[in-house]
């Protein structure tokens, strides 16, 4: 049984993108790779013809996952959200024991991208945010040891 799938709404605007652009344009370059390694001659042998295929396969492969994420997503309603507690779909602002001053945004797993500072619900960083408020400490378990934040401000994401 598929787990839900939390996403915010632009997340669910970028799935339903990243599905419309692999099942139309994508679709159709692959096709076309397949068709062009077919005319060279005997498949049995033909580089050109496997990598299409694999590619094809590849495709095939992120477009149910993607199709699969859609049907059992679950969106948050923006109205839904709250400033004075840390939820899905919060910017969280955080200063660690150094001073440190980082902005995160608690999304559903499917949306994040620690790179865009955008951490899942089911992280180690965002599961020990979730459910606090403003002005609370959090001491969370990495790797590398203990790490305290302390929640600083608490908004919506837009």
């Amino acid at each position: 049984m598929p787990k839900d799938v939390i996403l915010t709404p632009e997340g669910l605007a970028n799935l339903k993108a990243e599905l419309d652009e692999l099942t139309t344009r994508r679709r159709r370059e692959v096709a076309a790779r397949i068709k062009e390694a077919r005319e060279f001659g005997d498949i049995s042998e033909n580089a050109e013809y496997d990598d299409a295929k694999n590619e094809q396969a590849m495709l095939e492969a992120r477009i149910a996952s993607l199709e699969e994420k859609l049907r059992s997503a679950t969106v948050i309603d923006a109205s839904d959200l709250r400033t004075d507690v840390v939820g899905v779909g919060s910017v969280v602002h955080v200063k660690d024991e150094s001073g440190k001053s980082t902005k995160y945004t608690i999304v559903g797993s499917a949306e994040a991208s620690p790179a865009e500072m955008k951490l899942s619900n089911e992280s180690p960083v965002g599961k020990a945010l979730l459910g606090h408020k403003r002005g609370e400490e959090i001491t969370i378990s990495t790797p590398k040891g203990e790490r305290k934040l302390k929640i600083t401000k608490i908004d919506v994401a837009k």
